[in-house]
């Protein structure tokens, strides 16, 4: 199977999975579940276990050699598997629960001997995909009117930009702060990773700056994908200032301390 082909399965996976997250918002059932801390503070819903199914189902049709790993549990990578899916079925659960009109998405990716290869990542407000498939590095905003627009890195002074946080300054490190004030301002804003990440991704901010946490499979994949596909570079701070980092795909939560 060529990527042209994977890439229009894996676009038709992300719209079905919208559509049955939207067809969930006003009926969707709750539950508490664990969080990566141990404790029980993170939540489970109908619109998660419904949109995971939808991949599940197709992605075992069209690819039964592959690897999956999605968020909410799936079957073990066989030994030996070089290629996998990660699956986040329904990327910032809490802002659905709360019915908010952003920080939500759906996102899929295909990571080959480490590499991810092909990621998309859907809007559910806005119903817009963003990714790119097998092959290319090209990667396109598609709108829910099916115009496409391809996205590209653009080169702007940092001290006419803004930085995008996940949480307010105090919460990062001494040589993450020192940062700040090479540009312009910064915005703080949680919710879906995918699309918070899209703010750059789009342009609408010139950088994006991640506290330590937990990494997850089918979060990093599609977000990583996707950024170093325009071009971006990741760097950690370290004892000698800020140096390249290479983002490793991995197949299991992880704790990074960055």
């Amino acid at each position: 199977m060529n990527g042209h082909a994977i890439g229009i399965i894996l676009k038709e996976l992300v719209r079905r999975a919208t559509h049955t997250i939207r067809n969930e918002r006003q009926v969707f059932e709750a539950t508490v579940k664990e969080g990566y801390t141990g404790q029980m503070d993170d939540v489970l819903t109908s619109a998660d276990t419904k949109a995971q199914a939808v991949y599940l189902k197709s992605l075992a049709e069209c690819f039964p050699d592959y690897g999956v790993i999605a968020e909410e549990g799936s079957p073990p990578i066989k030994p030996g598997t070089t290629r996998f899916f990660t699956v986040d079925p329904l990327d910032g659960t809490k802002a659905f629960v709360r019915r908010q009109s952003h920080g939500i998405a759906t996102m899929i990716a295909l990571v080959e001997n480490g590499e991810v290869i092909s990621a998309y990542v859907g809007d559910i407000n806005t119903q817009e995909i963003y990714g790119f498939r097998p092959g290319s590095h090209s990667v396109h905003r598609i709108t829910g009117y099916e115009t496409t627009e391809r996205l590209e890195w653009t080169k702007r002074p940092i001290n006419e930009r803004y930085i995008l946080l996940r949480d307010p300054p105090e919460s990062y490190s001494a040589s993450s702060r020192q940062l700040l004030p090479r540009f312009k301002s910064y915005e703080a804003e949680g919710g879906s990773i995918g699309t918070w990440l899209a703010r750059l991704w789009k342009g609408e901010v010139g950088a994006a700056l991640l506290p330590a946490g937990t990494d997850t499979p089918w979060d990093t994949a599609p977000i990583v994908g996707i950024s170093k596909a325009l071009g971006y570079q990741l760097y950690r701070p370290s004892s000698k200032g800020w140096e390249l980092h290479e983002a490793k795909i991995a197949t299991k939560v992880a704790q990074r301390a960055h």
